[in-house]
């Protein structure tokens, strides 16, 4: 029996296949196209797309544990509703879902409402799940990294609300422990949910000083103006995700992007290490240019 793992090619899912696969799983990764990636020796890939069924079933035979992950996408709630329907109807009772902080909360944010919805379903079916709320993540500042660099502005309108930021190499360690957890247990295992967040709390102020102690030059925050933001975003990208990552921006400035006290330390004694800090993500990419 092997743990499935979809978005294998994504930021987070190819850590995933890559940490499990060095811990000794049987590990089946889901991919679009074969052969897109290279992915370390042993694992099995498995041509598949969550929209269809019949592959899906395929996918998720001779499967134990799943790990649910679906990129942002107009029918994200449709892609994640037919599969965990037929894991269910595998007898796939371990599952880890990455869904979203305060998916409950930004219920105006088209993908947070999206989890929230594929939430629910693990809730109401009491589905022996893992469902992660990860926190903004570090490495979404790279699509932002040479208006930082080239400009001297910090252009992501996240205000002073304040975000615990946190690298997806993080968020791919604590899968993997829940994953593993989960798959090598006697029998299925109580749901649990957890956020998933950073050792500290930024603003875009802050951010924008961490940069500029980085790259040793000036570096300004570009300040809260989200309409600006969707616009630049649809210039070069569809305009229902530019806004949907407006509407973000809007909640993190109103609501901030942070959890309970006490959440990071907790994170901290299950890794048995400290949580990356921002400073050291944006050192390596200033480093790597």
């Amino acid at each position: 029996m092997s743990i499935l793992v979809t978005g294998a090619t994504g930021t987070v899912g190819s850590l995933v296949v890559e940490r499990l696969a060095a811990a000794g799983a049987d590990v089946k990764a889901l991919v679009r196209k074969q052969g897109k990636m290279r992915f370390p020796a042993g694992v099995t890939e498995v041509v598949g797309d969550l929209t269809d069924v019949s592959s899906m079933r395929a996918a998720l035979s001779s499967v134990r544990t799943l790990f649910l992950l679906n990129a942002v996408t107009p029918d994200e709630v449709t892609q994640a509703l037919i599969t965990l329907n037929l894991a269910r109807e595998a007898g796939i009772e371990r599952i880890v879902y990455l869904s979203v902080i305060h998916a409950d909360r930004y219920t105006n944010v088209p993908h947070f409402t999206g989890k929230h919805t594929v939430e629910r379903m693990i809730e109401s079916l009491d589905m022996a799940a893992t469902i992660l709320r990860p926190a903004y993540f570090m490495q979404n500042e790279r699509m932002v990294q040479q208006v930082i660099q080239g400009y001297g502005v910090y252009p992501m309108p996240i205000g002073s609300a304040g975000v615990a930021m946190i690298d997806v190499r993080d968020i791919a360690d604590i899968a993997v422990m829940e994953l593993l957890r989960r798959d090598r247990a006697g029998a299925a295992l109580p749901r649990v949910t957890l956020d998933l967040v950073g050792p500290e709390v930024l603003t875009g102020a802050s951010a924008a000083e961490i940069w500029r102690s980085a790259l040793g030059r000036e570096v300004n925050y570009g300040g809260d103006d989200t309409a600006a933001f969707e616009q630049q975003m649809a210039s070069f990208g569809q305009a229902w995700l530019a806004y949907d990552m407006r509407l973000m921006m809007d909640g993190i400035q109103k609501l901030g992007m942070r959890s309970e006290d006490g959440t990071a330390s907790r994170l901290e004694a299950m890794l048995g290490r400290p949580l990356r800090k921002y400073a050291d993500f944006v050192a390596e990419v200033a480093a790597a240019g």
